[in-house]
């Protein structure tokens, strides 16, 4: 009889497969990079996914984001996840936190009982906070750096903070995690220079300037940081 994970299987093993199933993983930002991360988590069949973000569905997000739809403007990001997560695997488990990830809301969240944590969202006070709050809980964590302003999507890597470069956001991350004496954080990044983006006819908040975006790039950063989790939760089963 065929199992929805057969093929997964045949790369990973029966015991990858199990420990995905056993595993918990938060995923803090749900967008262009989180949601493609959301999809590979569910489609690997991870049995506890935590989708955190309090951000819901605009008519610009469909020119990248997986949950984006126009049957979905307007609902909340995570619900529109977890309903495609129970769609791809009914087992999985889902949480959905209507929530921005801030120092404010960070009480809220036991890191201790994740397996892995993926940093999707865009705020720096957000993400340390994350990785500080992952350090003290000694729990994996991953972080993607800039995907906005870029169109070459071949050029992602994984690294340790401190051998990034090209990156506005991972030079920012680098001077705030040696302030703050972390040693290692693995993230995704990309070198290429960021693009500087035409005038937009789409309002921005004051002081924030709106990023461009493609289909393409983000897409390829969320599902690389699944990948990595991936592997790295088969991969203790055969250590």
């Amino acid at each position: 009889m065929e199992h929805q994970f057969d093929r997964t299987a045949l790369l990973l093993g029966d015991e990858g497969v199990d420990r995905l199933r056993k595993s918990r993983v938060a995923v803090f930002g749900v967008g262009g990079v989180g949601g493609y991360a959301v999809e590979a988590l569910a489609r690997s069949g991870v049995g506890t996914l935590d989708l955190i973000d309090n951000d819901t569905v605009s008519v610009t997000n469909l020119n990248r984001q997986i949950i984006a739809l126009h049957s979905t403007i307007g609902q909340y990001k995570v619900d529109v996840a977890a309903a495609r997560v129970k769609d791809i695997c009914p087992e999985t488990v889902v949480h959905a936190h209507r929530c921005f990830y801030m120092p404010e809301t960070a009480a809220q969240f036991d890191f201790t009982q994740y397996d892995y944590i993926i940093d999707a969202i865009d705020t720096v006070t957000g993400k340390l906070e994350l990785v500080m709050r992952a350090k003290e809980a000694g729990t994996p964590i991953i972080c993607s750096m800039g995907a906005g302003n870029k169109l070459d999507a071949s050029g992602f890597k994984i690294a340790d903070i401190y051998k990034t470069s090209g990156c506005p956001l991972a030079k920012v991350m680098r001077y705030e995690c040696r302030r703050r004496g972390i040693r290692h954080l693995k993230v995704v990044f990309s070198e290429e220079t960021p693009i500087r983006p035409h005038a937009s006819g789409e309002a921005a908040p004051p002081g924030k300037i709106v990023p461009g975006s493609t289909a393409f790039v983000p897409s390829v950063a969320g599902l690389i940081l699944a990948g990595e989790v991936i592997r790295d939760l088969c991969a203790a089963v055969s250590t």
